[in-house]
């Protein structure tokens, strides 16, 4: 997708010389006045950084990992994130054919990744402290997918309740579930171990079929709605 002449940027991180599926890593972050395109150095970019590498090593060459630099900072009605996650899945499906594919976003990009969780070839979705409205999750049908929310307890940019709302109205046809990182805040700063570690095992067990180590991972894959790290 193109925002005022600026392309969207697919950034490979790690890409196999036969890869099973793809995981697609999505950034937050707010819009600007002044129109400024994404920067690869702003911190909601720089954010996800650590997650794509260790998505990458639970990869362990069976996985591609992409992050994903969108056109636009921020969401508007003429152009949003949305746009360019469906642009980069077609990139994905030029480049690997029509495999399975994973999307990891925080904030604006959490949002962005349950949006598009029915799109065609994604099997799971994991939304770090997504910025949602309540009725997003009745905006999608993600019919047999797996879904993983996760959210700070100490997070005051994304709201707790709408998140809770989203994620009640995806369980009625995908599995989803909700853990809560106490005293996680939206940054992930704190806790960010928790944050990471859920988000790997997560992928590893819905598009590698590994056994999840994680409890929590455990516990939503087996159909719990809740549940508190």
């Amino acid at each position: 997708m193109v925002a005022d002449g600026v392309h969207a940027r697919l950034l490979s991180v790690q890409v196999p010389r036969a890869p099973v599926g793809s995981v697609l890593v999505l950034h937050g972050g707010g819009g600007r006045d002044d129109g400024a395109a994404v920067s690869r150095l702003q911190p909601s970019v720089l954010r996800m950084v650590p997650v794509a590498w260790r998505l990458a090593r639970v990869g362990r060459r069976r996985l591609a990992v992409y992050r994903l630099l969108n056109s636009q900072r921020g969401w508007d009605d003429g152009l949003s994130p949305l746009d360019d996650v469906r642009w980069a899945l077609d990139q994905l499906r030029e480049r690997h054919g029509d495999h399975p594919v994973g999307l990891v976003g925080h904030s604006l990009g959490g949002r962005a990744a349950l949006l598009a969780a029915g799109e065609p070839g994604v099997e799971s979705v994991v939304a770090l402290a997504p910025w949602v409205y309540a009725n997003d999750g009745a905006r999608v049908d993600p019919t047999g997918r797996r879904i993983l929310v996760v959210h700070g307890t100490a997070d005051r940019v994304s709201s707790l309740a709408r998140t809770e709302r989203v994620v009640d109205t995806l369980r009625q046809s995908a599995r989803t579930g909700l853990v809560l990182v106490a005293d996680g805040t939206h940054g992930m700063l704190r806790r960010r171990g928790e944050f990471e570690g859920l988000t790997a095992d997560f992928v590893a067990a819905t598009m590698l079929d590994r056994p999840a180590r994680e409890a929590a991972v455990r516990d939503v894959l087996r159909g719990a709605s809740r549940v508190a790290v």
